[in-house]
C-alpha cells in the first residue's frame, strides 16, 4: 500500500534526487488486471463510525412497545417501507430508491463483539472480521484486503482506501490505493515528463511514478468538481459528497471496491438532532454515488453501510440512547434486490432483548457481507468462511444479490 504522506514527501526531493530517494526504490506492483479478474461489479463499503442506532433509522413502528420505550423519539412521523417498518425521515431522499428496488436494510445483525461495548473494540472487529475466538490483536489485515489477496493480477487501483480515517477494513498485503480530500498533491508537466523520462526503461518505479501522477491528478479532478455557486463564494463541497465523488471517479474506471468511513453515529444525547445530521450526510453520500457513476456502473453497485453496534432499545433520560449490541446495514445500489427489510426479527419484549436492554443479534453482519462478495464477485464459500471471516458460518444465500 503506497502511503501518500510519503508520497508527497517523496516528490517534495524530487527536484534534488528522484533516484536516490528510498520511497521511490520500495514500492512493489502487480504486473497484470485484478479489474480483469473481479469482473464489472462494484462494492463499496461504508464504515459508520460511532454506533449508528438502528431502530431510530429503521423503526418497527408496528410494534406496540416502540413508543413506550421511546417516547421523545417515536414521536416523529416515519415514512412506510413495509407496513411494519418506517424509515427515519432524515432519509426521505432515499425513499425512491427503496421504491425503485435500489434501497434495502438488514436489521437485527452485529458483529461477533458482545458486553463490553466500546467503540475502539467493535470497529477493530468489524473491520477485522474475525470472530471471538481469535483475538484481534493477532489479525494484521483487515476482510476486504484478505479477499483481494485472493484475486490473482491485482493491481493498487482496484481497491481504494477513500477519506481521512485509516481504513483498518483495508490494510494488509494485497495492493491498495489511498486518498484523503485534505492533502495535496500536484506535478507540473515539467515534474511529470522528468518522472517518465528518469524511471522510463525501469517498469518497477515507473508504476510508482504513474501512482504519483494518479494522485496529481485528482487535484485536478478536485478542481472541476467544484460546485459554481461553493466556488463563487470560496468554499468547497462538503467533505462526505467529495469523499463520494472521487470514489464513483475511480469506480467508473479500474477500481472495483472502494471503502470510506462516515463518522457522527454516537447518539448519547439529543439523538434526534443529531442523527439526522449524520443521515443526511449519509443520504447525500449514497445519492452522489448514483449520479456520480450514472445508470450503467450503479446497476452494477453494491453499497453496504455497515456500523460497530447499535444502541439500547430505551432512550435515556437525554434524549439519546447508550451503546447497544445489534443493530441494522444499510444496502444500496442497481445491483441488489432491494424494497425490503432483511432479517429475523427478534420483537422488542424484555424477555426477547439481549442482556434486557439491546436488541438481539439474529445475524451476523460478515455473513451478509461474504453473501454479497459471493453474489458479486463468485468467490468461494470455504474462502470467505475459512480466509476471509475465520470462524463464519454464512448460512443460505438470503438473496440480496440476485
Amino acid at each position: 500500500m503506497i502511503d501518500r504522506r510519503n508520497l508527497l514527501r517523496g516528490l517534495g526531493l524530487l527536484g534534488c534526487s528522484a533516484a536516490a530517494h528510498p520511497f521511490l526504490t520500495s514500492v512493489t506492483f502487480a504486473a497484470s488486471d485484478g479489474a480483469a479478474t473481479l469482473g464489472e461489479n462494484r462494492l463499496v463499503v461504508i464504515i459508520l463510525r460511532g454506533a449508528m442506532d438502528g431502530l431510530d433509522v429503521v423503526r418497527p413502528v408496528g410494534d406496540p412497545l416502540l413508543a413506550p420505550y421511546r417516547p421523545t423519539l417515536s414521536q416523529v412521523e416515519s415514512l412506510d417501507l413495509d407496513g411494519y417498518f418506517g424509515l427515519n425521515p432524515a432519509l426521505a431522499g432515499l425513499h425512491p430508491l427503496w421504491q425503485a428496488g435500489e434501497l434495502a436494510f438488514v436489521h437485527a445483525t452485529s458483529t461477533p463483539y458482545r458486553n463490553k461495548r466500546s467503540h475502539f473494540d467493535g470497529q477493530d472487529l468489524l473491520e477485522a472480521g474475525t470472530g471471538p475466538d481469535l483475538p484481534i490483536d493477532q489479525v494484521r489485515d483487515g476482510w476486504l484486503n484478505r479477499i483481494l489477496q485472493a484475486v490473482p493480477g491485482l493491481r493498487a487501483e482496484t481497491a481504494f482506501a477513500v477519506g481521512r480515517q485509516d481504513m483498518r477494513i483495508l490494510r494488509g498485503p494485497a495492493p491498495v490505493m489511498e486518498w484523503a480530500p485534505d492533502t495535496s498533491v500536484s506535478l507540473s508537466p515539467q515534474a511529470q515528463l522528468l518522472l517518465e523520462q528518469v524511471y522510463h526503461d525501469d517498469p518497477l518505479f515507473l508504476a510508482a511514478a504513474a501512482e504519483a501522477m494518479a494522485l496529481s491528478e485528482v487535484e485536478d479532478m478536485d478542481d472541476a468538481m467544484m460546485d459554481p455557486a461553493k466556488a463563487a463564494k470560496g468554499r468547497k463541497d462538503d467533505a462526505a459528497e467529495r469523499v463520494a465523488d472521487y470514489a464513483a471517479e475511480r469506480l467508473r474506471g479500474d477500481t472495483r471496491i472502494a471503502a470510506f468511513s462516515l463518522t457522527g453515529w454516537d447518539t448519547h444525547k439529543g439523538q434526534g438532532k443529531n442523527l439526522g445530521r449524520a443521515l443526511g450526510r449519509l443520504e447525500r453520500t449514497i445519492l452522489r454515488l448514483r449520479h456520480k457513476l450514472g445508470a450503467e456502473v450503479w446497476g452494477k453497485t453494491t453499497v453496504l453501510a455497515m456500523t460497530e453496534f447499535g444502541r439500547t432499545v430505551a432512550e435515556n433520560g437525554t434524549g439519546g440512547t447508550d451503546h447497544g449490541t445489534a443493530g441494522a446495514m444499510v444496502v444500496a445500489g442497481g445491483a441488489i434486490r432491494g424494497g425490503k427489510v432483511y432479517g429475523q426479527w427478534p420483537g422488542l419484549a424484555e424477555a426477547d432483548l439481549f442482556e434486557r436492554r439491546d436488541l438481539m443479534p439474529t445475524s451476523d453482519v460478515r455473513a451478509w457481507a461474504a453473501h454479497a462478495m459471493r453474489g458479486l464477485y463468485g468467490f468461494d464459500r470455504t474462502l470467505l468462511q475459512d480466509k476471509v471471516f475465520p470462524g463464519l458460518q454464512m448460512g443460505d444465500d438470503p438473496g440480496l444479490i440476485p
